[in-house]
């Protein structure tokens, strides 16, 4: 797996899946779509801002709520490189993996990290440097055949490939 690079965009806890991506746009699965969406009710100007590569991060809870696959694919569809965050919904958790969108849960970094810094995370090791402060965190690495899962673009793509 390559390591991540970008720009935080940094949120607090219990972001649900409906500000992920409001269920007024879930009449639509197309990717590009959903990205047009993403966080807008909750950062109406993410989409105007976001870069490929950039990172999420976020406080406890992150992806609670509904168990729809659009929240994640939304994400990743904007071009977020990977979401931290201290602790994820299970199903979210799920999700991420299933489509091929890195996450780490890691509670110093979701709480020390700030908006804008940059970050590089490195998937192989779980380490997240925040390069605007020089400080480095341990996240928890992907077991392996997550890291194919991810490499492969999501679950679909992985098992296709076997």
């Amino acid at each position: 797996m390559e390591n991540a690079k970008g720009r935080v965009f940094k949120y607090g806890d219990n972001v649900d899946t409906d500000v992920i991506i409001p269920a007024r746009y879930l009449n639509s699965s197309d990717p590009a779509e959903l990205a047009t969406h993403c966080m807008e009710d909750i950062d109406k100007d993410f989409v105007k801002n976001v870069s490929k590569g950039d990172i999420i991060v976020a406080t406890k809870n992150f992806g609670c709520g509904s168990s729809r696959e659009h929240a994640p694919i939304s994400i990743k569809a904007a071009g977020v490189s990977v979401v931290i965050a201290e602790t994820f919904a299970r199903i979210f958790y799920r999700n991420c993996i299933n489509i091929g969108l890195p996450i780490i849960e890691c509670a110093e970094a979701s709480k020390e990290i700030a908006a804008g810094d940059e970050v590089e995370v490195d998937f192989n090791t779980g380490m997240i440097k925040d390069l605007t402060t020089g400080k480095e965190y341990k996240g928890q690495a992907f077991p392996p055949f997550m890291q194919k899962i991810i490499d492969a673009e999501g679950l679909i793509n992985y098992i296709n490939a076997k």
